[in-house]
């Protein structure tokens, strides 16, 4: 019988985060995100663990009623022999079947895309890709989230620099 991760403690729901996307933040406006198991081979999830992966040209498609990670990066395994993996093949997605034909639908719609956001260990041990879903961001968007960065920062100084008077 399988262990049942634990209800609290040190082990509960710790991820250790392998590597992440910070491009697809700012090309896209993320209105949905998902988390997909990995399918994998061993020397992979060594070279995950070693934290030999990039995600920055990856995406994600429907192909023959599955998800596909296309473009994501893991590495050569450096202990691996002559049964290493591909370091950029393609790789299946974990989801359940209402996840897909969500997905999927939402990929038809045009304008919309999903952008693989981090890769992670969960609290099992177990590779997963959280996947953003959403529009693409114009070069007006871009510049109105830079604004609005720059007011949070000014009123954060503005905040410090009162409490420090006080």
């Amino acid at each position: 019988m399988a262990k049942s991760p634990p209800v609290s403690g040190p082990g509960a729901q710790s991820k250790t985060l392998v590597c992440q996307n910070r491009r697809a933040k700012h090309d896209i406006t993320i209105e949905d995100r998902l988390e997909a198991g990995l399918v994998l081979v061993g020397t992979e999830v060594k070279a995950l663990r070693a934290g030999q992966a990039h995600l920055n040209e990856a995406y994600v498609q429907i192909m023959g009623g599955n998800a596909v990670l296309i473009g994501g990066h893991i590495g050569e395994y450096s202990h691996g022999n002559q049964f290493n993996h591909a370091p950029s093949r393609s790789r299946r997605l974990l989801l359940n079947r209402k996840e897909i034909d969500k997905l999927e639908r939402r990929l038809a719609q045009g304008g919309v895309t999903a952008l693989p956001l981090s890769i992670y260990f969960d609290g099992r041990g177990r590779a997963k890709l959280e996947v953003g879903v959403g529009a693409g961001k114009s070069h007006r968007d871009r510049r109105q989230d830079i604004k609005a960065r720059e007011a949070d920062r000014e009123v954060a100084r503005a905040l410090q620099k009162r409490n420090k008077g006080a």
